[in-house]
């Protein structure tokens, strides 16, 4: 029988029973807090699914970028939040309903583009409805039923138009986090970075962190049960987020937010990545940083003037053992239960080397056994950490069930 006569977790059980590989991994299967695989079909085959140029290598493992189904198979990957990403408008600082339609539209497009995925492979992508739900299909991972927990997200508040109705109406698409940022600030939050004319520099501040808009939206996501992302906002939006600003009469997340693809500040100092003293904010507040695998975010080194506040890329460290280095600082710091992996792959043109796809996640494991952490710590860091928090999230918003949505104040539309 030839692979395409497989049927999909049929594939899976064969690929999981028949590598050999070390018993920590196959009790282990990743949980990766982000991928962009959705953007990278847009960008390649302009979200056409149907055709024997994607679903040949989609299958056999020879597909464009860093994941399809034998990779992942290969790599013990037990799922991802596949980001509905869609970049900031050209004028990040233009706040406008106007200057966010097409951000919408084309988020609409790329859900479109998950469950058209998930309709033509179900035995593949399997959206959960809550985290328990995700945690009885990750624990299901050695059988012939296994399936990528398969949870969307969006990554900037761009992406919602200024309306607290749309994010709630992503939330009922399956989105299950939102990061407040992309490389632009919003009238929500300041971000780490942004690209006037294109050049990526670190950016300047707007609102010091949270707005008080922010702070709203921000209840309004722990009343959903949506997590709140900290990748890619300023350290003081971080900081805001976890533990309030009383000064500017900013409130703290209630529930834990996670950090889905970011990486350790002292270990590469980037803005983009987490500093020690926010990593101390959150281990108080039970959340997780998922290590990132973005070349230039894993390893560099401080720069001369004129770098746009950026650090120096260094290539020789650019290596696994140096994702490594970012996972064991953060554990030695705080603590492994607090550190998970979240790839970035398939938004990123290149990677460290010896994780050049989703097939080397094995390795980055095997690795961390290596350097001595011990089965449980692994399987904190591969699933059990992002899912811990996933639950608290979920249990925070059946606390606050009894509250209504939030109710903006609406534009008129009619002259």
């Amino acid at each position: 029988m030839t692979l395409f006569g497989l049927g999909v977790a049929a594939l899976l059980y064969l690929s999981t029973n028949t590598l050999s590989l070390p018993s920590s991994i196959q009790i282990h299967p990743i949980m990766d807090g982000h991928d962009d695989f959705l953007f990278l079909l847009r960008n390649t085959m302009g979200n056409h699914i149907y055709n024997d140029n994607f679903t040949k290598p989609f299958l056999n493992g020879t597909l464009q970028g860093q994941f399809d189904l034998k990779r992942s198979f290969e790599g013990k990957m037990g799922g991802a939040f596949w980001s509905a990403w869609v970049p900031c408008p050209t004028d990040g600082r233009n706040f406008s309903d106007e200057n966010y339609d097409l951000a919408v539209k084309t988020t609409l497009e790329q859900i479109d583009l998950f469950y058209r995925l998930q309709a033509e492979y179900p035995h593949a992508f399997t959206p959960p409805k809550n985290a328990i739900e995700a945690e009885k299909i990750l624990r299901n991972y050695n059988s012939p039923k296994s399936r990528l927990v398969s949870p969307l997200a969006i990554e900037g508040l761009h992406q919602i138009g200024n309306s607290l109705s749309t994010l709630r109406l992503y939330y009922n698409l399956g989105v299950r986090y939102a990061t407040l940022t992309w490389n632009c600030h919003n009238k929500y939050a300041d971000a780490a970075l942004e690209m006037p004319g294109g050049v990526m520099q670190k950016a300047i501040p707007l609102h010091n962190g949270l707005s008080p808009e922010g702070s709203l939206l921000v209840h309004e996501m722990n009343r959903m049960g949506m997590i709140v992302d900290l990748s890619h906002v300023s350290a003081d939006t971080m900081r805001d987020v976890l533990a309030g600003n009383k000064t500017r009469g900013i409130e703290r997340s209630i529930a834990p937010p996670i950090f889905s693809h970011s990486s350790a500040y002292a270990v590469c100092p980037h803005p983009r990545n987490v500093p020690d003293d926010v990593l101390q904010m959150v281990k108080e507040r039970g959340s997780v940083v998922m290590i990132n695998f973005l070349p230039e975010f894993v390893s560099c080194k401080e720069a001369k003037e004129g770098k746009g506040g950026l650090p120096t890329f260094a290539n020789e460290t650019n290596t696994i053992e140096k994702v490594v280095e970012h996972i064991m600082h953060i554990g030695g710091l705080v603590g492994f239960e607090f550190v998970g992996i979240g790839s970035d792959f398939d938004g990123i043109a290149s990677t460290p080397r010896g994780l050049e796809d989703v097939g080397r996640f094995k390795d980055l494991l095997g690795l961390l056994r290596e350097r001595g952490l011990s089965e449980r710590e692994i399987g904190m860091v591969a699933n059990g950490n992002v899912m811990r928090v996933w639950k608290e999230v979920e249990r925070v918003a059946e606390e606050m069930k009894n509250e209504k949505p939030y109710e903006e104040e609406l534009r008129e539309i009619l002259e």
